[in-house]
């Protein structure tokens, strides 16, 4: 059966690193599943999204080895603007994302370089506002806004795309409770949707949304028993 997102036996080496930062990873997301990645800092999880999200090998070189496969097709063989049709990442700071001077334009920008028709744009920029509950906030300035509604802003930005695959790098590290509650709600929403979810954490206190988590340690994955 194909997953939407599988990784097969994953190594990876950043240019000149002694050490690989992933040592033969291997994972499954199904639709409609949320799969929570824990570890302390170093461990390469972040490293693990930019090999999942297509960053890795296209932007970032180094030495890889091993699958990624989006839908059964290997992220090697896709360009990033295809990968970015179907598999969507939120970073751990909005400011890295957000650079238009509206929230309009923010969300607009991915569908525009689809080519999409003004109609579609528009209904994508709404649908995605929706989806985040920022549609009141539709002309504002994103700089303007706080650490949590920065990030749905970058969320809405990364579902204009409707991706089917997404993964949240540590979204709810810098934002406050209310903020992490916002976050969780989409998740929820996206879920029930059926898209296929991965979640890189630290805290235990967001894992609630989760169906599954693993631990990844020293570049190594393993079952979550409640410790690092």
């Amino acid at each position: 059966m194909i997953m939407p997102l599988e990784v097969h036996d994953l190594w990876y080496g950043y240019p000149g690193g002694r050490e690989d930062v992933l040592k033969g990873v291997n994972l499954a997301v199904g639709s409609g599943e949320v799969l929570a990645v824990v570890g302390l800092s170093g461990s390469g999880k972040s490293t693990l999204c930019y090999c999942m999200s297509g960053i890795v090998p296209h932007i970032y070189s180094g030495k890889l080895k091993g699958t990624v496969l989006i839908n059964g097709t290997s992220t090697t063989g896709m360009k990033i603007p295809e990968i970015a049709t179907k598999l969507g990442i939120v970073f751990q700071e909005p400011d890295t994302q957000l650079f238009s001077p509206t929230v309009e334009d923010e969300v607009a920008f991915g569908p525009e370089n689809l080519c999409l028709s003004r109609g579609e744009i528009g209904d994508r920029i709404q649908r995605a506002l929706k989806q985040v509950g920022m549609e009141d906030f539709r002309f504002s300035n994103p700089y303007q806004l706080s650490g949590g509604q920065k990030q749905l802003i970058a969320l809405a930005s990364v579902l204009s795309l409707d991706p089917e695959i997404l993964i949240f790098d540590e979204v709810m590290s810098q934002i406050d409770e209310q903020g992490k509650t916002a976050i969780k709600k989409v998740i929820a929403g996206l879920k029930n949707r059926g898209k296929t979810i991965v979640m890189i954490e630290h805290d235990f206190g967001n894992l609630d949304v989760a169906d599954k988590v693993l631990l990844l340690r020293d570049g190594m994955l393993y079952p979550f028993e409640g410790s690092l």
